[in-house]
């Protein structure tokens, strides 16, 4: 085992391989699929000894996300029954295999959240979607490498 930052990963790994996270929300801004896949490669990649291969059939360990459910919620209202703060709630499943000892190192939901302000209006919401994939990004991170 081979420690960096903090994360413990197995000495047989030296590559993974990060297909684009599925989408399967609905109503969340476009590209969400794409900003997960890249806060997952910043910590599996660039946080660690691993090298990214874009050829899942050569990778030592495959990194798969779904995103399950994406919502939007007023948290404030004003006493004109208006929203004063609305909050972006992200579930995402993770699953992280192991490839040459042919097994599964990591496969459950994670959750985030993150507030913004109406008038903050779309791209508010899609900066609020943003921090909450970086979060969800962080927990697997960190629960794929303290569970190795």
């Amino acid at each position: 085992m081979y420690s960096f930052s903090g994360a413990t990963i197995p000495a047989q790994l030296e590559t993974v391989a990060i297909p684009l996270a599925e989408d399967r929300s609905t109503g969340g801004p476009p590209g969400l699929d794409r900003l997960l896949t890249d806060a997952l490669v910043d910590r599996f990649v660039d946080r660690s000894r691993l090298t990214l291969e874009t050829d899942e059939g050569a990778a030592d360990a495959v990194v798969r996300a779904t995103i399950e459910r994406y919502a939007v919620a007023p948290v404030a209202v004003t006493d004109q029954n208006v929203a004063a703060l609305n909050r972006v709630s992200l579930s995402v499943r993770v699953v992280v295999e192991d490839r040459v000892e042919d097994g599964e190192l990591l496969a459950r939901s994670f959750t985030a959240s993150e507030d913004f302000a109406p008038a903050a209006g779309l791209q508010g919401e899609a900066d609020a979607s943003a921090t909450a994939l970086d979060q969800i990004a962080r927990d697997a991170f960190t629960a794929a490498t303290s569970d190795w």
